[in-house]
């Protein structure tokens, strides 16, 4: 007689809601980093273990609930991760949306959710959905500990950590599962069996000058970051399992390492058995433990591959030395959080460098062979209408290879989601509004500027970009006439916004006048609670 399948890991589907008509052949179709984590954590305790990969498979709700109902698993768990921290509370609606469709096909069936939105607000997140258990932190132990218990004929749910779990009207928190700390034994790397991989894509700017776009893979170096920016939300999984593992009065310690051997393995296994060449460092800081980065870059210049790989750096983090080590290795794109033009905008959240190493930087990256994808953030609480054409203006004079235009979000778990919400900002109406290029997204106010002013500005400064003389000028030299075209592609996609249409009704509500004299260090204590 054949096993019961003790675990089934769901990544939604949530493009088209999400990136609109860009999602059809511009973004990227990533694989679930953190499902393909969690499954070989699970498989490491004896679980076994599928993954239904919606997203890549272009499945909806109901063919999910069909699969489940086949495969009968002790546990169905549904994650909400996206391509990057931000994006595990726009693809909420389809977490949602996939819970009920399990749920209306075979009610007895559990489900478990986890990921960072949820952790986030796991309280509110098992109060709105359709799923029987919710996941704090990052959910690892949460998981396994509650397949365990639902294999025995008289489950204990108390004894879970990190669980969260109805009881009658309240919902009960079990105590907080500690961070997973050796990452080569607890947290083997990515299923990669278990995933569909000939149908991963790159993104089209990591592509430039006629790379094939696939086969393509995102993996983890790290997890974590240490640093406390107030619009991110990267610590929201880590922070309960900090208090776990050190008490509350200690520093943080979310940031930790695979070892080098252990990544190379990982990138031998993509390129070996999978063919993969083009490949994102998905750590929220990859550029910034110069021993870790420069011992991965010298396993890969021995090897010899010929990679296409990209990765986050900080202004602040590169290194004397590590450029041309990035490049022979195969890093041809770093992405840099430029964020703003005008150093009061930046000061305020937490990026206090100056534009002189701004360009210092940008210019040495260059230098050094790699391309710039700059980051850029409309709508930060200083932001005014002067402040954001700055930061177009210095776009468009860095050129950088590629640019991504953000407007100011209060995510979940960040600290100017906790500010926004204490003073009664507006904020989206369905999660899907959290996405920068959904129809009804839902930017922030500033001190002086209204949502609908950020929103309107954020659009036009990324058409203006892209279809600025000089900069296309630039991308015809560096890449040729063909990549042009892509990006005349690009910008042929019209986002529809309901916020500039009149669709969403929102008040032109600013941020209330005393929190301009609120100091950043308000803020960061947010982001360390």
């Amino acid at each position: 007689m054949t096993a019961k399948l003790d675990l089934v890991l769901v990544n939604p589907n949530s493009r088209a809601q999400v990136y609109q008509s860009l999602g059809k052949s511009l973004t990227a179709i990533e694989n679930p980093v953190w499902a393909g984590l969690m499954a070989n954590f699970a498989r490491a305790r004896g679980l076994s273990v599928e993954i239904i990969d919606a997203e890549a498979e272009c499945l909806a709700p109901s063919d999910i609930a069909d699969r489940i109902a086949h495969l009968k698993p002790v546990l169905a768990a549904v994650v909400a991760y996206g391509h990057q921290p931000s994006a595990s509370t726009q693809i909420m609606g389809a977490v949602g949306n996939a819970c009920s469709a399990i749920k209306a096909t075979n009610p007895e069936q559990p489900v478990l959710l986890l990921g960072g939105h949820v952790a986030a607000l796991p309280e509110r997140t098992l109060r709105e959905e359709e799923a029987d258990f919710v996941a704090g932190g990052e959910g690892l132990h949460a998981l396994v500990g509650l397949v365990e218990a639902l294999k025995t004929a008289n489950p204990d749910f108390a004894r879970v950590p990190g669980l969260y779990r109805r009881d009658g009207a309240r919902v009960v928190k079990n105590a907080d599962a500690q961070l997973v700390s050796k990452l080569d034994s607890e947290l083997p790397g990515i299923a990669w069996d278990l995933l569909p991989m000939p149908r991963y894509r790159a993104h089209n700017w990591h592509c430039l000058g006629g790379k094939e776009r696939q086969p393509y893979a995102a993996i983890y170096t790290t997890l974590g970051c240490p640093y406390h920016c107030s619009f991110c939300c990267i610590q929201a999984p880590f922070k309960n399992g900090e208090v776990a593992e050190l008490g509350e009065k200690q520093a943080p310690n979310s940031y930790r390492f695979w070892s080098v051997d252990h990544v190379l393995a990982q990138i031998d296994t993509l390129v070996t058995k999978y063919g993969v060449r083009n490949i994102k460092i998905a750590d929220e800081m990859f550029v910034l433990n110069k021993r870790h980065v420069v011992g991965i870059c010298d396993g890969l210049i021995a090897r010899g591959y010929d990679l296409n790989i990209w990765a986050y750096t900080r202004v602040d983090t590169i290194k004397d030395g590590m450029l041309d080590k990035l490049k022979a290795a195969g890093f041809n794109w770093l992405a840099v959080g430029i964020e703003a033009g005008a150093d009061r905008v930046r000061t305020d959240v937490d990026k206090a460098f100056s534009q002189e190493q701004v360009y210092g930087v940008v210019r040495q990256i260059q230098a050094a062979g790699i391309s710039v994808i700059g980051n850029y953030i409309f709508g930060l609480p200083e932001d005014d209408h002067g402040t954001m054409r700055a930061t177009l203006d210095l776009a468009l004079d860095l050129k950088c290879e590629f640019a991504n235009f953000y407007s100011a979000m209060a995510y979940p778990g960040s600290p100017l989601y906790a500010v926004a919400s204490r003073r009664g900002v507006p904020l989206p109406a369905r999660w899907t509004g959290y996405s920068q290029h959904s129809r009804d997204c839902l930017p922030l106010p500033t001190r002086y500027l209204p949502a609908r002013d950020v929103l309107r500005f954020r659009d036009a400064a990324f058409t203006e970009y892209y279809t600025d003389a000089g900069y296309l000028d630039m991308v015809e030299r560096r890449f040729g006439a063909e990549s042009v075209e892509d990006i005349n592609r690009m910008t042929a996609h019209a986002l529809e916004r309901d916020l500039l249409t009149g669709a969403l009704n929102v008040p032109p509500t600013l941020l209330p006048p005393d929190e301009s004299a609120a100091p950043v260090q308000e803020v960061l204590q947010l982001a360390r609670r």
